[in-house]
């Protein structure tokens, strides 16, 4: 007998659990136990079972023996695996069951679970056990001994690759002998197995899931609403995610603290992963919903009021019902800023959704819901380079007339300046000026545009472009500082041949323009007028604003 090392797999029932303790039991330097801590369960709890009595006078119930003298007792293999499932950890039991040995989580979709645990036990969120395993994981954290989770899907996919994947994070060798196993009933089995694993008993490998599987019973909604939280949380917390739900590596974030935001949806504030809003909802059946972009400096919101009366009016002209108040909308911006406390270089994607429909369809009629608003707070510094300036190349894709869509309406339907922006891209330039139907400039596919010709400077008509906020706060600043203001039609050529370019917008504030289609503005940098409108602007930006309530200057 020697010194063992312990392996615990934690799971809920129907997961593939005893297929994965077959697996285990196949390699040579590996003993294998069946839920050890089941008899210390029933006697704890009293829940009934089939088999319960037997199991009591044959299996010991005091849990913390088991974990000292079957879990962790000498052995004579290197390695033991304890199958468990997550239920059956109960307040008492010696923390040594999560401090020592090694220890992996396997979730499943209860989905895929709930159509078959009724056929021995009746279902319920207890029995199903997923609260416990998200406990079981959490304690491990808090003890230092954070769990390699692993999702039942994985095996199903590619078994071999997900049992290589978590032998390397167990640190222990993969044997291929794991990828089979003979046919029937198991030395192994616990007492229970009749009433459970007849299914099991005639696998011999881990089998692929059915392609199209059998009606979800309707009865057991409820149940997986009640479930899928505590699933979709360990599988975020997964170490590989199985290929068919995610295909792509996760991408590094732009500004990584942006990673735990907490958003605005509805009425209440949620993590960053759980803010979403209902497949039903307006935004997603038509792009159907208005939007406004803020920025914060120093403890204040720059032209808040601005912006709100923007979005009402778009709203009133989409002839929105049910809207929240103005004072509404204000209280969740606040109350989002503050949580996240962000009072400085932050920007806010502010949305108000025409809402969630009864039923899909284009038909405003289906909207009984009232409006859905939605506050996106991020870190997010200017998205330009103000320092160097920017590159610009003309779209082919024109900019909406007011005959099809007016651009005074700031919708979320962004499709016309998507495909422009994609041209900007595909053109490796920072963005795309737009041109109106008659082949004048309008704006770019995000901001609006502004240029200078031997002191004067002149921006197109809105007529096909969205009127600015930030645009109409730099054509104030242009007067305030003295210079001529000229607001007409303005041709690409004027554009091309410009003493000085820049754009405007909230994302970006003033964004000086050095190239459009090849051509250099001016001397190729930031010029004097430019430069100088951007200090006005950023100090007006700093003393003006609606003040976030409990911001305090330090």
């Amino acid at each position: 007998m020697q010194e063992i090392e312990v392996i615990h797999s934690w799971s809920a029932p129907r997961s593939l659990s005893t297929s994965l303790m077959y697996s285990f039991a196949q390699r040579d330097d590996m003993e294998v136990i069946d839920e050890p801590l089941y008899a210390n369960f029933l006697r704890a709890t009293g829940i009934e079972r089939p088999y319960r009595d037997e199991l009591l006078s044959k299996m010991e119930s005091d849990g913390n023996k088991v974990v000292k003298d079957v879990i962790y007792g000498p052995g004579e293999k290197k390695y033991r695996f304890c199958k468990h499932i997550a239920k059956q950890r109960l307040p008492g039991l010696t923390d040594d069951l999560v401090k020592k040995g090694k220890h992996f989580i396997l979730i499943r979709n209860p989905l895929d679970i709930l159509p078959s645990f009724k056929k021995v036990v009746p279902p319920s969120f207890f029995e199903l056990g997923l609260s416990s395993l998200v406990s079981i994981y959490t304690e491990l954290c808090e003890a230092g001994n954070p769990p390699a989770i692993i999702d039942s899907a994985e095996l199903q996919e590619d078994p071999e690759a997900a049992l290589r994947g978590l032998c390397e994070d167990m640190d222990i060798p993969f044997q291929a002998e794991m990828l089979k196993w003979e046919a029937g009933p198991k030395s192994a089995d616990g007492m229970w197995a009749p009433w459970w694993y007849r299914s099991v008993h005639k696998s011999t490998c881990f089998q692929a899931a059915n392609k199209y599987p059998s009606p979800f019973p309707s009865s057991l909604y409820e149940l997986l609403e009640q479930s899928l939280p505590f699933y979709n949380m360990l599988r975020q917390k997964a170490r590989r995610k199985c290929s068919t739900t995610s295909r792509l590596p996760q991408p590094d974030l732009p500004v990584p603290a942006n990673k735990k935001l907490l958003c605005w949806v509805g009425d209440e504030i949620l993590p960053r992963d759980s803010a979403k809003v209902s497949v039903f909802d307006s935004v997603v059946q038509g792009g159907d919903s208005v939007w406004e972009g803020l920025r914060i400096y120093k403890g204040r919101i720059f032209k808040l009021e601005e912006h709100l009366d923007r979005m009402f009016d778009s709203a009133k002209a989409l002839a929105f019902k049910n809207l929240p108040t103005r004072e509404e909308v204000k209280e969740a911006i606040f109350k989002t800023l503050i949580r996240n406390g962000m009072f400085d270089n932050a920007h806010i994607r502010l949305s108000l959704t025409r809402g969630k429909k009864v039923t899909s369809g284009m038909s405003p009629g289906f909207n009984l819901y009232g409006c859905t608003l939605i506050v996106l707070a991020e870190w997010k510094p200017p998205v330009y380079d103000n320092t160097r300036g920017i590159t610009l190349v003309t779209a082919t894709t024109r900019r909406n007339s007011p005959n099809n869509l007016d651009s005074k309406i700031h919708h979320n339907n962004l499709l016309n300046n998507i495909l422009a922006k994609i041209e900007g891209n595909n053109a490796k330039a920072d963005d795309a000026i737009m041109l109106d139907k008659d082949g004048y400039v309008s704006e770019t596919n995000a901001t609006n545009i502004f240029l200078v010709k031997k002191g004067r400077v002149l921006t197109p008509h809105a007529d096909y472009c969205l009127p600015g906020i930030t645009r109409a706060t730099v054509m104030e600043l242009v007067e305030k500082e003295k210079f001529v203001l000229e607001e007409r039609r303005i041709s690409l050529s004027e554009f091309h041949t410009a003493d000085e370019v820049w754009t405007t917008g909230t994302m970006g504030e003033l964004s000086p323009v050095v190239e459009i289609d090849g051509r250099i503005i001016g001397a190729g940098f930031v010029g004097p007028v430019t430069k100088r409108l951007q200090n006005a602007y950023r100090d007006l930006a700093s003393d003006l604003g609606v003040p976030i309530p409990t911001y305090q200057e330090t």
